[in-house]
C-alpha cells in the first residue's frame, strides 16, 4: 500500500524532473565543440561547490560563517541547482541527522530502498513542504523565506543567461547536461553513500565513506565521517581524503569572506581514533 502510495505521489511532481532529464537529448543535435562540454564541467563544480558549501555545511550545519550578503548569494547560487529552496533543503537535511537509517528517515535506502532514498522522495508530494522548526536560525532572513518560496526564479535566470550569452549549444551542454550530473552526484550522497563504502567510525546509522563519490562531490563523499561530526566543516580527516569544499571555503577565509570555520577538536585518543 505505502509504495503504491507514493507512486500516486509522483504525478505532477515529477514533470519538470523528467523534462530536463529528456533535454538531455537536445545535445545530438547542436554542433559539438570543446569549449560547451567545459562550460558544463564549470557549471557542474561551480553549483555543486554551492550545494556543498551552501545548502549542506553552512544552511544545513553552520559549519562556518558568513554576512547576510553573502549569505544570501551563496544561497542564490545553491538554488541555481534545481534542487528546491534553501529552507527546504536544510531542513530536510536536519530531519535526516535526526533520524538517520531510523523509521523516521525520509530517505533511507535501507529501510526505503535505493530509488527513494536516491531520488523518489525529492520528486514526491509527500515532502513539498517543510517544518520551519528545524530551521528556525534561517527562516527569520524574509530574503531566504522569499528565495525559499520562489526556488525556480536562480535556476531559470541561469538557464535563460546560459541560453542567450551562448546559444542551443550552450544551454543544453553547460546547462542541461550539468543540471542533471549535479541532480545525480548529490542525490548520491543519500543513497550509494549508505550502502557502499568503508566505515571508520561506529556511528548509529549506515553511512559510508567513498572516494569516488567525494570526488564528484567535492568532498561530500566522506559521508560516515561527516555523521560522526556533523558540525565539522573538513570532511576529509586524512591527507588523502580530498576534500575541494573545504579548500575552497578555506581559501574564502584567507580572504575574509567566511568566518570562525569549525573543526575537529579531540582529546588526545579520540583524535589518534579519528584518524585511525
Amino acid at each position: 500500500m505505502e509504495s503504491k502510495h507514493r507512486i500516486k505521489q509522483y504525478s505532477v511532481a515529477t514533470i519538470p524532473f523528467l523534462l530536463v532529464h529528456l533535454s538531455v537529448l537536445g545535445i545530438f543535435f547542436v554542433t559539438f565543440q570543446w569549449r560547451w562540454l567545459a562550460l558544463a564541467a564549470a557549471l557542474y563544480l561551480i553549483r555543486m561547490f554551492a550545494v556543498t558549501a551552501g545548502y549542506h555545511r553552512y544552511f544545513s550545519h553552520r559549519s562556518y560563517k558568513l554576512s547576510r550578503p553573502w549569505q544570501f548569494i551563496l544561497a542564490f547560487l545553491a538554488e541555481t541547482s534545481g534542487q528546491k529552496g534553501v529552507l527546504w533543503w536544510a531542513a530536510n537535511h536536519r530531519h535526516h541527522h535526526r533520524y538517520a537509517d531510523q523509521e523516521e528517515d525520509i530517505h533511507s535506502p535501507g529501510l526505503q530502498g535505493i530509488w527513494w532514498a536516491h531520488v523518489g522522495w525529492i520528486i514526491s508530494k509527500e515532502y513539498d513542504e517543510y517544518n520551519p522548526t528545524l530551521i528556525q536560525d534561517f527562516v527569520k532572513y524574509p530574503e531566504l523565506r522569499w528565495l525559499n518560496k520562489h526556488h525556480w526564479v536562480p535556476v531559470t535566470a541561469l538557464g535563460t543567461a546560459v541560453a542567450l550569452i551562448g546559444g542551443p549549444a550552450a544551454f543544453f551542454y553547460g546547462f542541461i547536461l550539468s543540471t542533471v550530473l549535479l541532480y545525480h552526484g548529490t542525490f548520491s550522497i543519500n543513497s550509494l553513500s549508505h550502502l557502499w563504502g568503508t566505515r571508520r567510525f561506529e556511528t548509529p546509522d549506515q553511512s559510508r565513506n567513498n572516494f569516488v563519490l567525494a570526488l564528484i562531490t567535492l568532498g561530500e563523499g566522506w559521508h560516515n565521517n561527516h555523521h560522526k561530526f556533523m558540525h565539522v566543516c573538513r570532511q576529509g580527516m586524512k591527507w588523502w581524503e580530498v576534500d575541494f569544499t573545504f579548500y575552497v571555503l578555506k581559501i574564502l577565509s584567507w580572504l575574509g569572506i567566511v568566518r570562525d570555520v569549525r573543526t575537529l577538536r579531540l582529546p588526545a585518543a579520540s583524535a589518534k581514533d579519528a584518524v585511525a
